[in-house]
């Protein structure tokens, strides 16, 4: 079974850089090991700490098995979004925008970007919070550091997808360990811990902070994030190689949550044995318990803590940053600078932060947490709902379509998670209500209104309709036909085409230089992660793509009675084409331009002026 044709790559950067292919055995499974840890972070940020803190120094073990149901449910979603991205190709923003109307995409971009900026936001805070803690840093200077991650994003994309996930894995390896020690230190009891494992009727308080900690465990931006990262493996796009990618990446995903699901417990069982041991029932702030466990227990344990919270704001944000780089492409077909995508993504979860500091204090950092998790559980249905409906279409998943029982639990932890996310909005809006903000009344009620109706028909429309077979992805459109012209000097012409609307025009300015007797060089570069590392040997979906593209357009001139050849270059563009130019001996460059001015040039590059000055031969270029 093929990918879903001509669709572009899900981070294209690293699509498909890693090879599958050359290992056998164990180091087979390791190949695929890795898309779930970058995952896994999600699940053990700073919103997950404030839960957990919560819920272990309130009710001590007793929401042991809170947690446990919430990482099942989370390994069951996440299955389902690693089996989407394995199977058709596509990530989730990119599989909806196949499946519902363009407009309804606007809003579900801004919906999930708004997420991942709530997400973002909490990592922030937690991060500053533990360089405060740990080197005494004002909350505003580690909030201000924290835009420098951007760059380190870009070095570690650069260095390949598995140095990145070396890095996030060592991050969460260094969370894991911190959290092993302080084990040790706090002595807990392993039979109460068993107790916790046993469900309980929960009510009151105890309702309200499971419902905390269910709606901080499965994010939305994790599910749009896993189906695309599952795509950076290269494997056999046959009914067996699919199945074993879909094996091992379960075994990959269980492996990891179930690492989440121990840090996550780790702190409960903390704040269990730490203060709801000692009669400390009230902690929920970070910086109490640091504090806290100070006082009990030395410098050691709160050192640890403080080490933990930085590597998990650390690999959390690199993560956020990467699904910002998805839901953007996905919904909208826009590609911009990656360093500039994730500045502004990093930019509008840091300006919130500091705003918060300066205007209120360091103290109104807490109540912001707790705000960024609301905002993330209103999103939440917009990315499993469509998840479901994708995996469960046996037209498009043919026969990876999921089963029955497995449908029967997805739609059940759906609508449990659902459900309480909109009973913890409800909660908030009815605690800002009583405040007596005017804004509840005119803004956020309305808003909260028509979200839940978006939802509904989001829920709605695949049931109604089918989903649409036509693949509306592609980022540069279909080869287009080319009209016969007038021939004139020039004997080789070079042509650079993007296989979008300015196509046309381009090659008809060329044709019309050098006529029937002068020969072209047809010129596209492929720019994804897998052609930069891997040349001419890189054979991921845009590359062939591409190729297949190319060929038309000298098959089309072909019958036209116009000699043509195709040239495909890797990585850079301009690199590539000046090194075409100069191989070919080229006497004439035809470029389009695409009118981009100022700011435009800054955000989407420009290829046209950095070629011209690099080149010896005439260029010209149509607009």
């Amino acid at each position: 079974m093929k990918a879903e044709h001509n669709a572009p790559q899900s981070l294209s950067e690293v699509h498909r850089s890693v090879d599958t292919s050359k290992r056998t055995g164990w180091r087979r499974i390791l190949s695929f090991i890795g898309p779930a840890y970058l995952v896994s972070v999600g699940y053990m940020d700073p919103g997950n700490w404030a839960t957990d803190l919560a819920g272990g120094s309130k009710f001590g073990y007793q929401l042991i098995w809170v947690l446990l149901m919430s990482n099942l449910i989370a390994l069951l979603l996440q299955s389902l979004s690693a089996r989407l991205g394995i199977v058709r190709g596509l990530d989730l923003a990119q599989a909806s925008r196949n499946a519902y109307p363009s407009w309804i995409n606007i809003p579900l971009f801004g919906l999930a970007q708004t997420a991942i900026i709530a997400c973002d936001l909490a990592e922030i805070i937690g991060m500053a919070i533990g360089l405060n803690l740990l080197f005494g840093l004002p909350l505003i200077w580690g909030i201000s550091i924290t835009i420098f991650d951007t760059v380190l994003l870009l070095f570690l994309l650069n260095k390949g997808m598995r140095k990145m996930e070396a890095f996030i894995v060592s991050m969460v390896f260094i969370v894991g360990i911190s959290f092993l020690v302080e084990m040790f230190i706090v002595e807990p009891s392993i039979k109460e811990i068993i107790g916790g494992f046993e469900p309980s009727m929960l009510s009151g308080e105890a309702l309200y902070i499971a419902i905390g900690i269910i709606g901080a465990t499965v994010m939305p931006h994790n599910l749009y994030l896993h189906s695309s990262l599952v795509q950076t493996r290269k494997f056999e796009r046959d009914e067996k190689g699919m199945k074993e990618a879909i094996k091992f990446n379960f075994i990959d995903t269980a492996v990891a949550l179930n690492l989440a699901f121990f840090v996550n417990a780790a702190i409960l069982i903390l704040a269990a044995a730490a203060f709801y041991k000692n009669g400390l029932h009230e902690v929920a702030e970070i910086q109490d318990a640091h504090k806290l466990l100070q006082n009990i227990f030395g410098n050691v344990a709160p050192a640890l803590f403080a080490i933990a919270l930085i590597a998990a704001g650390q690999s959390s944000t690199i993560t956020g940053t990467l699904a910002g780089q998805i839901v953007m492409e996905g919904h909208l077909k826009l590609r911009i600078q990656p360093w500039l995508r994730r500045l502004i993504t990093r930019l509008l979860a840091i300006i919130p932060a500091f705003f918060t500091i300066l205007w209120y204090g360091e103290d109104a950092l807490g109540g912001l947490l707790i705000l960024s998790q609301v905002v993330l559980s209103l999103q939440l249905g917009f990315a499993v709902i469509p998840l479901i409906h994708f995996t469960s279409d046996k037209k498009a998943m043919k026969g990876f379509a999921i089963k029955t029982w497995v449908k029967v639990l997805a739609w059940t932890s759906s609508i449990i998670i659902v459900s309480l996310n909109v009973k913890l909005v409800i909660e908030e809006i009815k605690t800002w209500g009583a405040e007596g903000g005017w804004y509840v009344y005119v803004l956020v009620i309305p808003l909260a209104i028509l979200i839940g109706l978006l939802l509904l028909y989001i829920f709605i429309y695949p049931l109604t309709r089918r989903l649409k077979d036509e693949n509306n992805n592609v980022p540069h459109g279909k080869a287009l036909d080319i009209e016969n012209v007038e021939k004139i000097n020039y004997t080789r012409i070079g042509i650079t085409v993007d296989f979008s609307k300015n196509d046309r025009n381009t090659i008809r300015h060329a044709l019309i230089q050098g006529g029937k007797h002068a020969h072209y060089y047809l010129i596209h570069v492929v720019e994804t992660a897998a052609a930069r590392y891997y040349g001419e040997s890189a054979l991921d979906l845009e590359t062939k793509s591409d190729i297949e593209n190319l060929q038309k357009y000298c098959n089309n001139l072909a019958e036209l009675g116009y000699k043509a050849s195709p040239h495909i270059g890797y990585g850079g563009t301009v690199k590539a084409i000046v090194t075409i130019s100069n191989e070919s001996n080229l006497q004439l460059l035809v470029m389009g331009a695409h009118g981009h001015k100022g700011l435009k040039d800054l955000i989407l590059g420009t290829t046209v002026n950095s070629v011209r000055h690099k080149v010896s031969i005439p260029v010209l270029i149509v607009r």
